[in-house]
């Protein structure tokens, strides 16, 4: 295979990517929170969104434009990993941050 770009062992990880059951959703989830991630303050829904999303595909092999996506977030945001969850968690303890019609969701895929 002279002048191919892809090796056999680019081809064998790619082949190995995953497609998550909630990819669609999360994908214009993650559109919607790109946008509202340059408002300040930032909302708990935003951080709690991110957090959530960071916690889903953390370890997940495949959705790494989602990853990225998460990653430029908390960049842009000058944060790491572990100060998003700690606000998250502190966002949690003070009380509810979805309504009602979010938590009837069966959104454990």
């Amino acid at each position: 295979m002279a002048g191919s770009s892809s090796s056999p062992e680019s081809n064998r990880a790619a082949s190995r990517e995953q497609q998550h059951p909630q990819y669609a959703t999360d994908r214009d989830l993650l559109n919607q929170l790109l946008e509202q991630a340059q408002a300040q303050p930032r909302s708990d829904w935003v951080l709690a969104e991110v957090a959530r999303l960071r916690i889903r595909y953390q370890g997940f092999p495949g959705a790494r434009d989602l990853q990225r996506d998460l990653d430029q977030i908390l960049q842009q945001w000058g944060m790491s990993e572990e100060e998003l969850f700690v606000q998250t968690r502190a966002i949690h303890e003070r009380g509810q941050v979805y309504d009602r019609s979010f938590s009837k969701r069966d959104d454990w895929a």
